[in-house]
């Protein structure tokens, strides 16, 4: 995918939440949660493993600071922070982003096991 019709290339100044020299955060178009946010690098690249150390930096602060601002805004019980690396991995839009979804107290009846969710089968290790 090129840079001209990545979405996060794209993306309206409007949506930018929060940003500094090598990364950007808005608040996710499709959210899981209340407050759901992207940090997203401002290279077109794929993969965290693609990135140097300014924006490893970058991407880092910015969570951080995204979590704050939650903790203030939304006040979550605590919080699930992901990347889908790769097509095998979920990934669908082919630019590095982390999500950081809050999460609240009863959103789920049962929230053991979080990211390991991904694999539904392999998720539940403790009743077995």
């Amino acid at each position: 995918m090129s840079t001209t019709s990545c979405p996060f290339c794209r993306l309206p100044k409007s949506r930018i939440v929060d940003e500094n020299e090598h990364a950007f955060a808005v608040l996710d178009g499709y959210p899981v949660s209340p407050g759901h946010r992207l940090i997203i690098p401002r290279r077109h690249i794929v993969s965290f493993f693609e990135t140097d150390h300014e924006e490893r930096e970058a991407l880092l602060l910015l969570l951080d600071r995204s979590k704050k601002e939650l903790d203030h805004e939304h006040m979550p019980a605590g919080f699930n922070v992901g990347i889908n690396d790769g097509a095998a991995a979920g990934q669908t839009i082919p630019h590095l982003h982390i999500h950081l979804i809050p999460r609240y107290e009863g959103d789920q009846e049962d929230p053991r096991g979080g990211v390991r969710w991904v694999i539904p089968e392999k998720a539940n290790y403790w009743t077995k």
